[in-house]
């Protein structure tokens, strides 16, 4: 519980930023562009969030592998939350001129550094505590963070536009979902404080196999375990920042959708996915990570060209559909994506190992995806290159999951797994006798 919410709160913080600049950073902090290149910029400073998460998950990473989950876990809550109350309250470009847009990609920065340290230790807290044979599950769980931080922030955007006019949103009401940050941060630090450390690192110290320099150790001898990490994410990455940012700037912008609509249907599709990402997580135990995963991957290259298709009807139900159905294929492999990435790594070298290999996709495929796809709508005014895009995302996807290493912690996992089938079989044949 106290990994889901931390995690909660920093994708809270780093999802409203994503719904900000998709609907009013553009005019509040590059007035002097022209709408496509203030979208553009706007994703720009987007990008540097995602751009930074590596940088976060070594700094972090290496704390974690030295210091412990916890104290490092506590970092990065309070680091995250500070930029985001910063945000809230940073003048624009009205008031400050260029200043302005410059503040605003160092906070951003701010941002990725602590949501990357971030997700390595809420996983390995969550897992590390967990049941051996449960290891989908219960990394599942802080996973859950991303439906929750995208349904709070989504609901409280959806909230001030709601009770306020669009004048008085744009000149003061976003501030209010950035400025609430700081009182989810206390309740998450008041959470966290009070949870004792992993006891797979508590061994670690105890047997003193600490690595001096895991940052290091870990790239020397698990260089495939976190490039497979990295391009196996890029089916589940690149297609969900599509999903819940660029469909914004390509519902009302392209097509003339209402705001308020496209946000009740990404809450209702969030809302599904607090179901959706630990049945994944569970089902990876039942049948296997990598068989769970690769059927979201395919699942996903599939609706790659119907979803745009669906979005271009504007038919109110054909649009939730889509929306809907995209996030349920994202959370087929978000579910089973924490353990099946951890389990690449020993102890002493998994917040490292697993947070940098996590972490390198936001480079490659979450940050820049909304920039290409805003850059091939321009191009070409269709969305068929954006679909070829996902599809190339899986491809990719597909063979980094054929290539990824089975170290020894997955094949524990499959061996378990096995046992408890045969288990099966045999309280079976026992209940026929």
């Amino acid at each position: 519980m106290a990994s889901t919410v931390g995690t909660t709160i920093e994708w809270y913080d780093f999802f409203l930023y994503g719904t900000a600049a998709a609907l009013v950073f553009p005019h509040l902090f590059f007035p002097s562009s022209t709408p496509l290149s203030g979208t553009l910029l706007s994703f720009s400073t987007l990008f540097v969030g995602f751009a930074a998460r590596p940088i976060g998950a070594a700094i972090f990473g290496h704390m974690g592998d030295r210091v412990g989950r916890k104290s490092t876990l506590v970092v990065t809550l309070l680091l995250m939350g500070t930029a985001t109350f910063l945000i809230g309250v940073l003048p624009t470009a009205a008031s400050i001129g260029v200043a302005a847009p410059i503040i605003l990609t160092v906070l951003r920065l701010a941002q990725g550094i602590g949501v990357g340290g971030e997700w390595g230790g809420s996983v390995l807290m969550s897992m590390e505590w967990g049941s051996r044979k449960r290891r989908g599950l219960m990394a599942s769980w802080p996973q859950l963070g991303v439906p929750i931080g995208l349904l709070l922030s989504t609901a409280m955007v959806k909230l001030m536009t709601s009770v306020l006019s669009e004048s008085a949103f744009a000149s003061w009401g976003w501030r209010v979902p950035f400025l609430v940050s700081f009182v989810l941060v206390l309740v998450g630090l008041y959470v966290r404080l009070r949870v004792v450390e992993s006891p797979q690192f508590v061994e670690v110290k105890q047997t003193e196999a600490v690595v001096r320099q895991p940052l290091l150790q870990v790239f020397k001898e698990h260089p495939l375990e976190i490039l497979s990490s990295a391009f196996v994410r890029l089916s589940e990455q690149a297609p969900f920042y599509l999903f819940i940012t660029f469909v914004l700037t390509y519902g009302t912008e392209h097509l003339g959708l209402a705001k308020g609509q496209l946000l009740n249907y990404t809450l209702i599709a969030a809302a599904l996915g607090l179901v959706s990402v630990p049945l994944f997580g569970h089902l990876s135990d039942l049948f296997g990570r990598r068989l769970i995963y690769g059927i979201g991957i395919v699942c996903t290259a599939l609706f790659a060209f119907p979803y745009f298709h669906l979005l271009d009807t504007k038919v109110s139900g054909l649009v939730l559909l889509a929306i809907v159905l995209s996030l349920i294929f994202h959370d087929m492999q978000y579910g089973p994506q924490a353990a099946l990435i951890a389990e690449s790594f020993g102890t002493n070298l998994r917040y490292s190992g697993a947070g940098v290999g996590y972490q390198l996709a936001s480079v490659i495929a979450g940050g820049p995806a909304p920039l290409i796809a805003a850059a091939i709508l321009a191009t070409t005014h269709s969305s068929t290159g954006i679909s070829w895009y996902i599809v190339g995302c899986c491809v990719l996807a597909m063979a980094a999951l054929v290539i990824m290493p089975r170290t020894q912690l997955n094949r524990e996992a499959e061996m378990e797994r096995e046992d408890g089938k045969r288990g099966s079989v045999v309280s079976a044949s026992d209940a026929r006798a």
